[in-house]
């Protein structure tokens, strides 16, 4: 048995910030009150002196390249930056190689998993034109979701047949995570580029091929077909502001068949950084303007967009250093996104409550996360203390992903994330890890 005792700390949780001790016993919050006064004698002492104590960020939106593209990134690698950022549970997506389109090849990635994650971890099972069988296997009790890819993708996961299409979102149990961008206008939009520019086009151009209209298209067709069919629906990474029209906030979270991601790239950057960050800020969707990047902002505080996860998708430096159309589009992010919210939040753009619901709780009713999102007795203690006064800045030297680049490089961020537990594990400190417990399966109440 082991005992930790977090005292005097500021907790961020369900809409309020309050000043309260946590006591956690075998991983598991089993107290929390103004102050712990009775303790069992072993009990480890951390004093938070004021810092603030969040729930541990779910990230429902990461590429951690393993198995197959192990030379980008990597389960460990990525999970270690992702609990110094104080992500402390990720759910990562199936365009590895090869493409997790069997469930042979999804429980393959559980298992490297639970040897080398130190955070908490889930997979999404993937889809192709011909896996039905395949993907109607997946057990709803403890795999995050499905993933559709309506825009071009890694490896032989393009859906692109409409009857495909359908007979998944039919009778799909689980969530559908679909990514929205309509192929026939991007692969138009590239051939007129190319016929104007050749092949090295500016990283500007990117919006322009992989614009408004590709991404409404296919967006407002899979929230029509959800409808109709009844699916419990997922759109990641929403990049623009028309989109968000589609999406309800009538309702709560918990009651909505419809719900929308939106990734900290897109409410940081716009079309005017790619001028300086050219293609290290390429990301499919793209990046686009400063009206969108207002638009995404507004829906995420009205709620119509529900969560924030990052599309962490590292790729090698030389590999974003090649020309327009030979440059590979996505970057890392894990282990700064709540560093990018947190300043959001001191510029005055969202409450730290608003932060703490986006990044934990909403993913937690979301995807019916069981125990965690939340500091609740009974729950897991997956806790993150932030500084929120303590300034650094991003360089080489603290950069933890395995590509070794970010381009947030130089960016001052006024927040920092001092210690990261997982299931009530003290893994992260002030710029050491402790590696010795691995991470958890992620469990779903469905």
């Amino acid at each position: 048995m082991f005992h930790i005792l977090i005292r005097n700390a500021f907790v961020v949780n369900e809409g309020k910030t309050v000043k309260e001790d946590i006591l956690i016993e075998n991983g598991l919050i089993s107290e929390i009150a103004p102050v712990i006064n009775s303790y069992p004698a072993n009990t480890q002492i951390i004093e938070a002196g004021g810092k603030h104590l969040l729930p541990g960020v779910i990230d429902t939106h990461v590429h951690f390249r393993e198995p197959g593209l192990v030379y980008k990134a990597d389960i460990y690698t990525e999970s270690k930056a992702a609990v110094a950022g104080g992500v402390t549970s990720f759910m990562d997506m199936p365009n590895t190689f090869p493409p997790v389109l069997t469930q042979d090849l999804l429980e393959e990635k559980y298992t490297i998993a639970s040897e080398k994650s130190l955070a908490n971890y889930s997979f999404y099972m993937g889809t192709s034109n011909d896996n039905f069988d395949e993907v109607i296997k997946t057990n709803k009790k403890n795999v995050c979701g499905v993933k559709i890819y309506l825009g071009s993708s890694t490896g032989n996961m393009l859906v692109d047949n409409p009857a495909s299409i359908e007979k998944l979102f039919k009778n799909s149990n689980l969530l559908i995570a679909v990514h929205c961008e309509e192929e026939s206008i991007i692969k138009a939009n590239a051939q007129r580029i190319k016929n104007e520019y050749g092949d090295n086009p500016p990283p500007s151009i990117h919006p322009v091929i992989r614009n408004e209209e590709c991404c409404y298209v296919s967006s407002s067709h899979a929230v029509e077909l959800a409808k109709k069919m009844g699916t419990r629906l997922h759109i990641v990474h929403v990049s623009t502001a028309k989109e968000t029209g589609l999406f309800d906030n009538s309702v709560p979270l918990e009651e909505k068949k419809i719900t929308a991601e939106v990734c900290p790239h897109h409410l940081w950057f716009s079309n005017k950084d790619y001028a300086e960050k050219g293609n290290l800020i390429k990301w499919n969707p793209a990046i686009k303007t400063e009206q969108d990047k207002t638009g995404l902002l507004q829906a995420l505080l009205s709620n119509k967009i529900d969560t924030i996860a990052t599309d962490h998708a590292p790729h090698t430096h030389d590999e974003k250093e090649q020309a327009y159309f030979s440059c590979p589009s996505g970057g890392p992010m894990v282990q700064h996104s709540l560093a990018v919210m947190l300043e959001l939040s001191k510029l005055g753009k969202l409450p730290i409550e608003r932060v703490v619901e986006k990044m934990c709780h909403a993913p937690a009713t979301c995807f019916h996360v069981q125990k965690r999102g939340f500091i609740r007795k009974g729950y897991w203690a997956d806790l993150v203390l932030v500084d929120l006064d303590l300034p650094w800045k991003v360089e080489k030297n603290n950069i933890l992903y395995k590509c070794q680049w970010s381009p947030l490089e130089g960016e001052t961020f006024h927040s920092k994330v001092t210690h990261t537990f997982v299931n009530g594990n003290l893994v992260y400190e002030n710029g050491t890890f402790s590696e010795g417990v691995k991470g958890q399966r992620i469990l779903f109440n469905r």
